[in-house]
C-alpha cells in the first residue's frame, strides 16, 4: 500500500499532475498575498489570539514595506552644476561621472534607499547633477552630506602660538575676574529670592536660552555632563547655591523637574548598561590581527565560553581577548545605551540578565562574550541655567593663530576605519595615509616630539595628541568623544572621497507627502476601476474562460506586487502607471488562446481538444508580441531617466508574469474541469453561433 502511494506521489497520472500544480498556485499565491498584506494579516492574528484569549494563536508574517518613489513618498531633489571648466575637453564626461559616483557613494552613507542620482548634459553644455532623496524631509543636511568633503587637516603649533603676551594677559585676567564678580551678584540674587528665569533673561549670556529664560529643556548627563553634574544631587524647584567653572564659563542652574528617559518608539523605559566584553577576532573581521581563520576563532571562543563564569571573566579576558589593550582595561565597556555599539552586541547585552555571560556574538569586529555587570533607566532632567562667560586663550589668539597648517590634510588618506581605544574602549577613526602621505606624516611628527599635533575636522579641532616619537608606516588615529554611529559614519565619509569636481547648488525642492497620498489613492483607485472592468469584459465575452482568466488575473496582481515588494522596484506614479497598463496587456495573451479556442471548435474539435490546441496555437503569437515589448522596455531601461525607467520596469516585470499566468494558471485552471461536464455545459466555453457554425 505504502509503495503504491509513493508510487503515485512519484510518477502521477495526467490528472494528478494538474492538481499538483494546482496545489503549487494555491501555496504560491497564499504565501504573495502575505507579502502583500502582512500588515493587516498580523492584525488578524492579533485580533483572533485576544477574541480565543490567546486559545488559537497563529504564526506572524514578516512585514514587507513597499519602496515608494520621490513623488510619492516625498522627500528633496536637488541639482547641482558642475563646475568643469577647469578639466580638458575630452575628460569632462567622465569628471562628471566621477562626481556622480562620490555623491551616491555619500548618499548612501546617509542612509537613502534607492537614491536616484543622474548626470545630465544641457544644450549649452553645462553639465547638471539631479540628486532624488525618498524620505528624506531634512533638506539642509541631505545637501551637507552631498556637497561637503569632511575637511581633514594635521595642524603645528605656530612659533609662539598659544602664549599670551603681558597686555593679552592682564586682558584675559581682568575679564574674566569682572565675570566672577558679575556670577556672584547674580547667585546672590538667586540666594535672596529672586526670579530664575527673569535673571537668566537679563544677565544669562547663552544666547540660544537667553530669551527662554535659560530653559535647556530636557537634557541627559550624555547631551550635557557638565550641567547634569550640577544639578544631579538637586531637588526639583531648587538651584545650585553655588557657581561652577565650566568649559564656557560660570554656570549657576536649577532642576525644574527630573523623570525616566522613554524610548520615542515604544515609550518604554530607556536603559544604559555597564558592561565588559571579551572579543576573539578572525581574519577578515575588522582591523584583526590575530591571523585565526572563523572557525579557529569559533572553537576558541566557544571553549572560553564553557568555562567563563562572572568571577574569572576578567582573567579570561586579559589572558585572551585579542582587543588592543584589553589586557588593561580587562574589555570594561563602563555605562552605554544601544546606539554605542554596533546592532548585533546592543541587542545582546540588552537583553540578557545581569549578571550572565552571553553567548557567542557575532559582529564585524569577531565573536564576543559579554558579562553584563548592572543596568539603570536613564533620568532627564529638565533644566534651566545662566551663562556668564569667560575668556580663554583661543578666543584672544583664535585657532589660526595658535595653530599652523602642514601639508598633510584628507587629500592623501588610503582609507578611515573604526577601532576601539585601549585605555577606556572609546571608538576612535584609524587613518593610513598612502605613501606620499606617509612621508610627510613621519616628517611632522619627526618635527614634533614633545610637542602638540592638532587633527582638525572641518575647521575644527577634534584631536589634539602630544608626539611621543617619529610614527613610519602612515597611520594616526582621530579621537573626539564618538559614539560607534558617529565614528562609523565619519569614516564612511573620509572614504567617500573629495569630488573630482567642484558643484554648485541651483536648486533645491521638498516635496511634501499629501502630494504623495493623494497621488497613491488616485493610482489605486485607477488601478481598481481598470481591473474591474477588464474583469467584466472578460466574463460577459468569454464566459466561462473569461472567470478562469480572471482568477489567473487576481493571482498575476498578487504576485505582481510580491515581487515589486522582494526585488525590490521603486515605485513611482510612473511605475504605477506601468503596471495598470500590465493589467490590461495580461489579458491579450488570455483573448488571443480563446480566439484560436472558438476556431478550434467551429473547426469540429471536441471542447477539450479545443483548449489544448488553443494554447498551443496561440503561444507563437503571445511569445512574440511580448520578446517585443520587453525588448522595448530593455531600451527604456538602459537608456532613459527615473521616470521612464520606473514605467519600463515595472510593465517589462508584469509582461514576465502575464506570461505565466496566462500560459500557466489559466491552462491549468480549465483543464481541471471535467471535459464530459464542459460538452455537456458547452455554452459557458462558446456562443450558441459558434456551435452552429461547428464543422463536422
Amino acid at each position: 500500500m505504502s509503495d503504491n502511494i509513493i508510487q503515485k506521489i512519484l510518477h502521477p497520472t495526467p490528472k494528478g499532475r494538474l492538481w499538483q500544480i494546482f496545489i503549487f498556485i494555491i501555496v504560491l499565491t497564499i504565501v504573495g498575498g502575505l507579502i502583500d498584506a502582512g500588515n493587516y494579516y498580523n492584525k488578524g492574528v492579533g485580533w483572533l489570539a485576544w477574541k480565543t484569549n490567546d486559545v488559537v494563536v497563529l504564526p506572524k508574517t514578516k512585514e514587507v514595506p513597499f519602496r515608494l518613489g520621490l513623488d510619492l513618498v516625498g522627500g528633496t531633489h536637488l541639482v547641482y552644476t558642475a563646475d568643469v571648466s577647469a578639466i580638458p575637453a575630452a575628460d569632462r564626461n567622465s569628471a562628471a561621472e566621477g562626481a556622480r559616483d562620490v555623491i551616491e557613494r555619500r548618499v548612501n552613507v546617509f542612509g537613502v534607499a534607492e537614491p536616484i542620482v543622474q548626470v545630465n548634459k544641457t544644450t549649452m553644455g553645462d553639465y547638471r547633477l539631479i540628486v532624488e532623496l525618498a524620505g528624506v524631509k531634512n533638506v539642509d543636511e541631505a545637501i551637507k552630506m552631498i556637497g561637503e568633503t569632511p575637511l581633514l587637516e594635521f595642524k603645528e603649533k605656530a612659533e609662539g602660538g598659544g602664549q599670551l603676551n603681558a597686555q593679552q594677559q592682564k586682558q584675559m585676567d581682568d575679564f574674566n575676574k569682572a565675570a566672577e564678580t558679575k556670577a556672584q551678584e547674580v547667585l546672590g540674587k538667586i540666594i535672596s529670592g529672586g526670579d530664575f528665569t527673569a535673571l537668566a533673561r537679563q544677565y544669562s549670556e547663552d544666547e540660544s536660552t537667553k530669551d527662554k529664560g535659560g530653559d535647556l529643556g530636557w537634557i541627559t548627563e550624555k547631551d550635557n555632563p557638565e550641567i547634569v553634574a550640577l544639578v544631579k544631587s538637586l531637588k526639583p524647584g531648587q538651584a545650585t547655591e553655588d557657581f561652577t567653572k565650566a568649559s564656557q564659563g560660570y554656570e549657576i542652574a536649577k532642576l525644574a523637574d527630573k523623570r525616566i528617559k522613554k524610548d520615542p518608539f515604544s515609550n518604554t523605559d530607556e536603559m544604559e548598561v555597564k558592561a565588559s566584553h571579551l572579543l576573539i577576532c578572525f581574519t577578515g573581521s575588522q582591523n584583526c590581527e590575530s591571523g585565526l581563520t572563523k572557525d579557529e576563532a569559533y572553537a576558541k571562543i566557544k571553549g572560553l565560553k564553557d568555562k567563563a563564569t562572572p568571577r574569572n571573566f576578567s582573567d579570561l579576558v586579559k589572558a585572551n581577548s585579542t582587543e588592543p589593550g584589553a589586557a588593561e582595561t580587562l574589555g570594561d565597556l563602563g555605562w552605554f545605551g544601544p546606539e554605542a555599539m554596533v546592532k548585533p552586541f546592543a541587542d545582546a547585552v540588552f537583553s540578557q540578565p545581569v549578571g550572565t555571560i552571553s553567548d557567542i556574538i557575532e559582529t564585524e569586529f569577531g565573536y564576543h562574550l559579554i558579562y553584563k555587570q548592572d543596568e539603570r533607566k536613564v533620568e532627564e532632567y529638565q533644566v534651566s541655567h545662566i551663562l556668564i562667560k569667560t575668556m580663554s586663550v583661543e578666543d584672544i589668539l583664535g585657532t589660526d593663530k595658535e595653530w599652523k597648517n602642514t601639508e598633510l590634510t584628507g587629500k592623501y588618506l588610503k582609507r578611515a576605519s573604526v577601532e576601539f581605544n585601549p585605555n577606556d574602549n572609546s571608538p576612535e577613526v584609524a587613518l593610513e595615509f598612502n605613501s606620499e602621505g606617509a612621508n610627510l606624516f613621519e616628517q611632522i611628527t619627526s618635527r614634533n616630539v614633545g610637542q602638540p599635533v592638532a587633527i582638525f575636522l572641518d575647521s575644527y579641532p577634534i584631536s589634539i595628541p602630544t608626539v611621543n616619537e617619529k610614527i613610519t608606516g602612515g597611520k594616526a588615529v582621530v579621537s573626539g568623544n564618538f559614539n560607534i554611529k558617529e565614528a562609523k559614519l565619519l569614516a564612511q565619509r573620509l572614504n567617500a572621497g573629495a569630488l573630482p569636481v567642484p558643484i554648485t547648488l541651483v536648486s533645491q525642492q521638498t516635496i511634501g507627502p499629501s502630494l504623495g497620498q493623494a497621488s497613491v489613492a488616485a493610482s489605486l483607485r485607477a488601478g481598481l476601476i481598470s481591473f474591474i472592468l477588464v474583469a467584466l469584459f472578460m466574463i460577459l465575452f468569454y464566459r466561462l474562460p473569461g472567470l478562469m482568466a480572471v482568477f489567473a488575473l487576481t493571482v498575476y496582481s498578487i504576485l505582481v506586487l510580491a515581487v515589486f515588494k522582494l526585488w525590490p522596484v521603486t515605485l513611482s506614479l510612473s511605475g504605477i502607471a506601468g503596471f495598470i497598463v500590465s493589467i490590461g496587456m495580461a489579458v491579450d495573451a488570455n483573448i488571443l488562446i480563446f480566439a484560436r479556442m472558438k476556431e478550434e471548435i467551429r473547426n469540429g474539435k471536441s471542447l477539450a481538444i479545443a483548449i489544448s490546441d488553443g494554447f498551443k496555437r496561440a503561444w507563437p503569437s503571445i511569445r512574440d508580441s511580448n520578446f517585443n515589448t520587453l525588448i522595448t522596455c530593455f531600451i527604456l531601461i538602459q537608456f532613459t531617466t527615473s521616470v521612464i525607467k520606473g514605467f519600463a520596469i515595472t510593465l517589462a516585470l508584469g509582461v514576465i508574469i502575464s506570461m505565466f499566468t496566462a500560459i500557466f494558471i489559466t491552462r491549468n485552471f480549465l483543464s481541471l474541469i471535467p471535459g464530459a461536464w464542459l460538452e455537456k455545459k458547452s455554452r459557458l466555453i462558446t456562443s450558441a453561433k459558434d456551435l452552429a457554425d461547428k464543422k463536422i
